[in-house]
């Protein structure tokens, strides 16, 4: 029964990359029927011949069938584990939108579809828990309850949070939700509580893992927090900061200078180290602040949200949902029409590279401090992430106390 259900839930962790009509013709036409067939079929043997238990699947067809039937499965087992593969990928480009995991470097293999992504260290990630899990299980069958534990949580979790969408995101009144979904749960809590009985038999093998993915994402979050904290306590007005600026004006040179910022309305840091170091003001500058929010897409007409804050300066925040795919260079061409031209070859996008320093009495426990730190340091470049040109990005180091 699990097995079945987490069959056609593989169809629908490409669901983001094909869209909803593909999946839905080839779950109607194709794989529902097929999977009907296919398990009307072993009951009515095993109602025939009850001693096929022991592999229905195969015992089902003649003998001579039995290397075609392999090959069957064996791409049956490729393409599924390529459809969660490629759901992987789009969640954890979720994720790190979301803000619970650090910048990864992700490839897009389509020119057309910005869904179809390749994240090196998911997919290496994953390479290396399968095998540690092949080598610790020996067979499929010591696999079992590993399995049946995972899919079932993944069924219950998935379940639970259907109520929350239909309830708070759509709108259901509260009778209409508990029904829509209380059925699902008490079905899905029974399987989930009896696989727990399996939990010394290999099931405590994907809690293990999901605890430690957890604890990254939980230090990764409220490290973030902590660092926005700091960063703002010690961050000076950026309009108070401007005004002072040009009472006496350092050289100004030509064209635009786009400075990354982590919050509205405050100075970067980047550009503190610009004035001392360089001692020059572009005649254009754009604060940049990148948003992500916790819906899917935001539409080209919300993209941007502009303010004028004289002498050619611009607050500018960018708005992203979770699923859009950053492209700074390709947001600001959208200010041609609003007073404040952008020119490639002539725009510098500046970044503060922030280096993080664990202390003793920080807000976190120290070790919490150090992963988060280490986190930071292996994350991916703001520039490859948000798509800026790589001959036109100047970053400034800084170390912050945390």
């Amino acid at each position: 029964m699990v097995l079945c259900v987490t069959g056609g839930e593989a169809l629908y962790a490409d669901m983001g990359h094909f869209g909803k009509k593909p999946i839905r013709v080839a779950w109607f036409f194709i794989v529902m029927p097929a999977l009907t067939l296919n398990y009307f079929g072993q009951g009515a043997l095993l109602l025939n011949d009850p001693e096929a238990v022991s592999n229905p699947f195969f015992n089902m067809a003649p003998d001579w069938f039995l290397l075609p039937l392999v090959g069957l499965a064996t791409a049956a087992t490729v393409i599924a584990s390529q459809a969660l593969i490629s759901g992987a990928f789009s969640v954890t480009k979720q994720v790190v939108q979301l803000g619970f995991l650090p910048r990864l470097q992700v490839l897009h293999t389509s020119e057309h579809d910005t869904g179809q992504i390749y994240i090196p260290f998911v997919n290496w990630g994953l390479f290396g828990v399968i095998v540690l899990a092949v080598m610790m299980f020996k067979s499929s069958s010591n696999l079992a309850a590993a399995y049946g534990i995972a899919v079932c949580t993944d069924m219950l979790i998935t379940t639970v949070l259907t109520f929350f969408v239909i309830r708070y995101s759509w709108k259901y009144p509260l009778w209409l939700c508990f029904a829509a979904t209380g059925f699902f749960f008490v079905v899905d809590f029974a399987f989930w509580a009896s696989n727990l009985l399996k939990l010394t038999e290999g099931g405590w093998f994907p809690l293990l893992i999901a605890s430690i993915i957890m604890m990254f994402m939980l230090t990764w979050r409220d490290g973030r927090a902590i660092l926005y904290e700091k960063r703002k306590e010690d961050a000076l007005d950026l309009q108070s900061f401007l005004e002072a600026v040009y009472m006496a004006p350092p050289t100004r040179v030509d064209g635009t200078a786009v400075f990354l910022t982590t919050g509205k309305g405050s100075v970067p840091n980047a550009m503190l180290h610009n004035l001392k170091h360089n001692k020059v003001l572009h005649k254009q500058n754009l604060f940049v602040n990148v948003h992500n929010h916790e819906v899917p897409w935001i539409s080209d007409a919300d993209r941007l949200e502009v303010e004028p804050l004289g002498n050619d300066c611009w607050q500018v925040v960018i708005h992203y949902g979770f699923k859009d795919s950053p492209d700074v260079p390709g947001a600001l061409s959208q200010l041609n029409g609003l007073g404040c031209r952008i020119e490639p070859m002539t725009t510098s996008y500046f970044l503060s590279r922030d280096s993080i320093v664990p202390t003793v009495a920080g807000a976190m426990a120290q070790w919490r401090e150090k992963l988060f730190a280490q986190m930071h340091l292996n994350a991916s470049s703001a520039a490859d992430f948000l798509n800026l040109p790589s001959n036109s990005v100047v970053e400034m180091g800084s170390k912050i106390e945390i």
